[in-house]
């Protein structure tokens, strides 16, 4: 009979968390497929094209809000057995919150590294996919920029003039070896200006060691100058901000391929941030769950449904808050980022643990 209601519990649960994937994956191909028709709508592609890039893209953006997804699972379920009676007949059969929430709880956590080992990999593929694709439909942009075998480019569209930017590679907020080509509306070459070092702190460039070729009456004349200073719409910031997108790279690439990477030149702190970032995957999954089992095990009364409803969402927009400043909290230096991101699961760890000694009483 064990066997039995283990089972009700496990399928049913599984059951109910699948369609509300299947929900929010409809949803999101629905609203993002309208942001990749803009995209396409200059360029001479079909439906077909978006809609592709649209289904791909989604099964990562499902995985960066599962947490939210596990505890909407976990309040359908809970509320629909305990409205049609079966969390009572689970009771009368020895069935207490606590063991019920254990099943669900666990099976939430196996279920998060299940998915960080099997389901991760198959959508950073995808996600590699996606970007590669948009990145080849995006070379008829105005503003551009690539980091390849050959170093970092960027292309900008002055007011009456085009700009190319090649560098060798970066270092730290520097850029080494760069050289700047200005280009008029013909893609006429009109300047070359080549530097050994450029800091791009803010969007005023500092160049060191600058070599000017400029044309003049048909021929390129040189000018030597210690310090050159450009105006860029890319800073620092904005550049590393183009290429911190770990949607790429899976749980196992960040654990086996972590020192390649380091080489390729990511930055250590964003592998650490993203690793540590998965890890807490299981953890928030189960902590989701449990808190949706305190919210709904307290009672037996249907009439609390709503209230608990809007209760839980409003506790799981803050408790998103609050994780996502936890993290800008570590990015500014103002606690250690590995801590920021843990700060959350052990604050909410605490939290639980004394709802659901609550609703063992129950």
């Amino acid at each position: 009979m064990n066997n039995i209601f283990f089972h009700y519990l496990l399928k049913n649960f599984l059951k109910t968390f699948f369609i509300v994937v299947l929900v929010f994956y409809c949803f999101g191909v629905i609203l993002n497929l309208f942001e990749e028709i803009e995209f396409f709508k200059n360029l001479n592609v079909g439906i077909l094209e978006p809609l592709i890039l649209t289904s791909i893209f989604i099964p990562s953006m499902i995985l960066k809000i599962l947490p939210f997804i596990i505890f909407i699972s976990s309040m359908w379920f809970m509320l629909s057995i305990r409205n049609n009676r079966d969390l009572l007949t689970l009771k009368v059969f020895g069935y207490s919150n606590l063991k019920i929430f254990f099943i669900l709880a666990i099976t939430s956590f196996i279920m998060g590294w299940l998915i960080l080992f099997f389901a991760n990999p198959i959508t950073s593929s995808m996600a590699k996919y996606y970007e590669k694709t948009k990145s080849n439909y995006s070379r008829d942009i105005d503003h551009l920029v690539t980091f390849n075998k050959n170093g970092l480019w960027i292309k900008e569209n002055l007011k009456f003039k085009q700009r190319i930017i090649s560098a060798e590679n970066p270092d730290g907020d520097n850029l080494i070896g760069v050289t700047i080509f200005h280009l008029d509306n013909n893609s006429n070459l009109i300047e070359k200006i080549s530097a050994k070092k450029a800091n791009i702190r803010d969007n005023n460039w500092l160049l060191e060691e600058v070599m000017i070729f400029k044309i003049s009456d048909g021929v390129f004349k040189k000018t030597n100058i210690d310090n050159y200073q450009i105006y860029s719409i890319y800073n620092y910031e904005k550049i590393t901000s183009l290429f911190k997108n770990f949607d790429t790279m899976s749980f196992i690439d960040l654990i086996l391929k972590r020192k390649n990477l380091i080489n390729k030149g990511y930055n250590e702190t964003f592998l650490n941030q993203s690793l540590h970032s998965m890890l807490t995957l299981p953890f928030f999954l189960l902590l989701m769950t449990a808190l949706a089992a305190i919210l709904t095990l307290n009672t037996l009364k249907r009439s609390d449904n709503f209230r608990f409803i809007v209760l839980g969402l409003i506790t799981v927009v803050i408790i998103f808050y609050l994780k996502d400043l936890s993290i800008a909290l570590g990015q500014t230096g103002r606690i250690p980022l590995i801590l920021s991101i843990w700060v959350p699961v052990i604050a909410l760890s605490l939290f639980t643990f004394i709802g659901v000694l609550q609703i063992n009483e129950k």
